[in-house]
């Protein structure tokens, strides 16, 4: 199978990249080899043990050769946090930033400095993260006046808390943290987004990451409006396809998506970073869906119509609920 790259719109200006988590079969290397021969714009990457371990001693030498090897090859990048045992080899995506325990919170809290660093290291423009699910047995703490407040609450004061020094990283590496909603976790839709941003006042460093998908599974509105809605917080996106109200990451063609209008709000609301395909169940195809991808949103970007002009963002809705899986 031929790996030349697909043809790009010349008139369309959004830029591609395809994450690592769906590529974790092939070495860091040739994973970034492989997607700069098909035309990418960028990588998303996973902190992970196989591509680049954030908990490895030799790890500035590691991102130092990485930055090189990114310039050579002139992909962009961003950093993603989602990789599932990178912190504990038994607790999928643990521990989080709900933990219960505090020393165990703040491992997470470190990592996400430390991904902040290693974007500043690579160029990377945003850092992406989420909350994580709630825990099982959360416990309630108490409120300003002595009165217990619910888990729920406990959870998002947690949450708050514990970016805060991650938030102070990023404002000083002037590298965004990228809040991703996830469905099943405790910041799950726009709406939780708004709440977090609002816990925290609102810091310049708090962005957002979109994925397409997510929008499909679970946002009242489409996900070309969620793009619109989004605008002003975007800073990373991750695509794929996805059916109503299952959380699974889909090949593009799989699910019930409409992606030209999703293209077209993307570069009509001035998007800079990169659009991620993020299938991290399918690394056994990552090569050959990596290369179909690509000509996918090139051809979606080249159909895509013009938005109307007259039209106003729409405001997120409320949130609801799915039953979906975490990747």
């Amino acid at each position: 199978m031929s790996l030349r790259p697909s043809p790009r719109p010349t008139a369309h200006p959004l830029r591609y990249s395809y994450g690592t988590n769906g590529l974790t079969d092939l070495r860091l290397d040739d994973a970034l080899s492989l997607l700069a021969d098909l035309g990418y714009d960028g990588v998303g990457l996973t902190l992970d043990h196989m591509h680049l371990d954030p908990l490895a001693p030799d790890l500035a030498a590691r991102t130092q050769k990485l930055a090189r090897r990114l310039d050579e090859l002139g992909l962009g990048v961003t950093i993603e946090t989602g990789a599932r045992y990178v912190l504990d080899p038994r607790r999928k995506h643990g521990p989080s930033l709900l933990d219960p325990d505090p020393a165990q919170r703040a491992r997470r809290a470190d990592l996400l400095v430390r991904a902040v660093q290693i974007a500043t290291d690579l160029g990377a423009h945003a850092v992406h993260c989420f909350s994580g699910i709630l825990p099982k047995d959360p416990a309630g703490e108490a409120g300003t006046e002595g009165q217990e407040v619910t888990a729920e609450d406990a959870a998002w004061k947690r949450l708050a808390e514990t970016l805060t020094p991650v938030l102070d990283a990023a404002t000083a590496a002037g590298i965004p943290l990228a809040v991703e909603p996830e469905p099943g976790h405790l910041l799950a839709t726009l709406d939780d987004f708004h709440r977090l941003r609002t816990d925290l006042g609102s810091p310049d460093a708090l962005g957002l990451t979109l994925d397409i998908g997510h929008c499909q599974c679970l946002e009242p509105l489409s996900p070309a409006d969620c793009v619109r809605a989004a605008a002003p917080w975007l800073r990373h996106v991750q695509i794929e396809d996805m059916r109503r109200g299952v959380h699974e990451h889909l090949p593009f063609g799989d699910g019930e998506i409409d992606f030209p209008p999703v293209l077209e709000a993307l570069a009509a609301v001035g998007y800079q970073g990169l659009v991620s395909v993020e299938l991290p169940r399918h690394s056994h195809a990552g090569p050959q869906l990596a290369q179909q991808s690509l000509p996918f949103l090139h051809h979606a970007a080249a159909v895509s119509t013009p938005p109307d002009a007259d039209r106003p963002p729409n405001p997120g809705e409320g949130p609801t609920d799915s039953d979906g899986r975490t990747p």
